[in-house]
Formats: structure tokens, C-alpha cells, sequence
């Protein structure tokens, strides 16, 4: 039982999509506790002069509200 809160974040690699939600759930844990689920919600490529230069990855992270 308990309560959960849910938040969007987006990680950016120019390496892969993987990378860049590995990137966003570490940079979370260091201020959110207790993570419990990340949901890949959205994939995209940041484009420059016809070339990729970034891939992003929005995931939703959920972690236990409160004590």
C-alpha cells in the first residue's frame, strides 16, 4: 500500500535512446527516492543539417510519496 507521485523527465545522449534514459533515470535518482517505475513515453532525434545530433527519451518515473 501507498501513495505514488509521477514525473516527466527527459534524458538526452548522442549516443542512443537507451543512453539518454539511463541518463534521465540517474540524474532523477539523485534527488528523487525510493524510484519504483520508469515508463518510456516518447522517443525523438534532435536534427542538424539533415543530421542527428541528439537522441531524447521522455520518461515517466514513479516513486512512493511521502515517509
Amino acid at each position: 500500500e501507498g501513495v505514488y507521485r509521477i514525473v516527466d523527465v527527459v534524458g538526452v545522449s548522442e549516443t542512443s535512446w537507451e543512453d539518454a534514459g539511463r541518463q534521465a533515470v540517474k540524474t532523477a535518482s539523485k534527488s528523487l527516492r525510493d524510484l519504483r517505475i520508469a515508463e518510456v513515453v516518447k522517443m525523438d532525434m534532435k536534427v542538424e543539417d539533415g543530421k542527428v545530433r541528439a537522441y531524447r527519451t521522455r520518461v515517466l518515473l514513479s516513486f512512493k510519496y511521502g515517509s
